[in-house]
């Protein structure tokens, strides 16, 4: 249960992914249908309020220390007349978050790990004095739920973002979704609590928000109104033929097979293009990250497995594509920057000057992309069975492979072990169609305890 279920009033909003046309603040719900041949709609800024004054959005980020957490904040500092900060968390990295404090002076910093021994130090911090300090969950729950906050980008990584996403969808926020593992492990729940509450969900990892850039070129799915929703998803799909999942194939990708198994941690945090935290990179070594992404795009877009693939693309520039019934191929493109797709999921629909790197079109440049080999990457696989059975196994995958990587981390198992103690748990868990939240948590516990017992039959 959320400890805070409070309903927060607002005005209705339209998840732009069942409508690509939502309406502006204050507008009474349409009855009637524009052709759907129309353009888009003209807006003033997202965020006006009565009689097109300009009011800036307030923004939370949650996990500010991170990779995603440090961009957003780089990205709101840009816009500072458009977007204030309402709140920033963190679990752990408390002489960080300190310096974000002073930086960017939000208005709540709320620690989590109320068992961290620093803690009571630095509640008794003062400076800024700007900045209201709090610790624990229930702190942060009730902070985003409440009419301070606007927008909530979700940038805690693992399944300990849940919570919070959840909590954020059920007070009809506007969700800039970079944790995965919410949707892996909760898709159904999330997208059904969207819908009650007319909570937005953007994504922002770099695939998706590519997919969802794509779809907007996608003008007859676009129809206004929220009444005929399951129509919109099912035009929607009859004019895709497939949408293409790009993956860098990580720092090992051009290793020799036979090789795999002696990755060390520091050949596996080796990432070519993307500068990301530790399990991501990891992940990305595996390519458990773009199993995960199939789950997360199967329940974004409302797409089967068999209308999603994913190919190598080495120099990140193409972030994915949509291919329509008709044979044409719309990618997003742009140097890799998370920037880019954070920027979008708080402007969304508009598209502002952003400070995100950009693509130098004097410079002669090469883009290419191959299959996925499934002998290199068998972690792969097992996004596509999770995204056909769905029920407990997303949640199973994905705490297998936090437990696995961890303990790959710790130099107790091999990096190729990580694909195989992640089919074994999911193979032999206790599988259930429809599960409750609490059941999805239990799975979840199951899982990492199953791969503490399958790492012990090793030693």
């Amino acid at each position: 249960m959320l400890r805070n279920s409070k309903t927060v009033p607002k005005i209705p909003r339209i998840n732009p992914f069942y409508s690509r046309w939502p309406l502006p603040r204050l507008a009474p719900r349409r009855t009637d249908h524009a052709p759907a041949d129309l353009q888009f709609p003209k807006f003033r800024a997202f965020g006006a309020g009565v009689f097109g004054v300009s009011k800036p959005r307030q923004v939370a980020i949650l996990g500010s220390t991170g990779s995603i957490g440090r961009s957003a904040l780089e990205v709101l500092q840009s816009h500072r007349g458009r977007f204030e900060l309402a709140c920033i968390s963190c679990h752990q990295q408390l002489d960080l978050f300190q310096k974000q404090c002073q930086e960017y002076r939000p208005k709540l910093a709320v620690v989590t790990d109320s068992a961290n021994p620093q803690v009571d130090l630095w509640l008794s911090g003062t400076e800024p004095l700007s900045t209201r300090r709090a610790c624990g969950n229930k702190e942060l729950i009730e902070a985003i739920s409440g009419p301070q906050v606007d927008i909530v980008v979700a940038a805690i990584v693992g399944v300990a973002g849940l919570e919070t996403s959840l909590a954020a969808v059920q007070s009809g926020k506007r969700l800039a979704l970079a944790n995965k593992e919410s949707l892996v492990v909760a898709g159904e729940l999330l997208l059904d609590l969207a819908k009650k509450s007319g909570a937005e969900i953007i994504p922002v990892d770099s695939e998706h928000s590519a997919i969802f850039q794509a779809l907007q070129c996608d003008v007859a799915s676009n129809v206004p109104g929220n009444a005929n929703t399951q129509r919109h998803i099912a035009e929607k799909q009859s004019q895709i033929e497939k949408i293409i999942l790009t993956a860098s194939g990580g720092p090992l990708r051009d290793w020799p097979l036979e090789e795999l198994e002696k990755a060390t941690i520091e050949d596996a945090l080796a990432h070519p293009t993307w500068s990301m935290g530790r399990k991501i990179t990891v992940d990305s070594a595996t390519m458990m990250n773009k199993a995960l992404e199939v789950i997360e795009a199967h329940w974004l877009f409302g797409l089967p497995a068999e209308q999603i693939q994913v190919v190598i693309h080495p120099q990140s520039i193409i972030h994915s594509m949509v291919e329509y019934r008709d044979g044409s191929v719309i990618a997003q493109l742009s140097p890799p920057d998370m920037k880019l797709p954070i920027q979008y999921a708080l402007t969304y629909p508009e598209r502002t000057s952003a400070t995100a790197r950009r693509m130098d079109w004097s410079q002669s440049q090469s883009l290419s992309w191959y299959p996925v080999d499934p002998e290199r990457y068998p972690a792969l696989e097992l996004g596509f069975e999770v995204a056909r059975r769905g029920g407990t196994c997303g949640a199973v995958l994905n705490a297998a492979n936090e437990a696995a990587v961890e303990l790959f981390l710790q130099s107790k198992i091999r990096l190729t072990d990580i694909a195989k103690v992640c089919r074994s748990v999911l193979q032999h868990h206790d599988f259930a169609t429809s599960p409750s939240l609490a059941e999805l948590l239990r799975q979840d516990r199951w899982a990492r305890d199953e791969v503490m017992r399958w790492n012990k039959t090793l030693c």
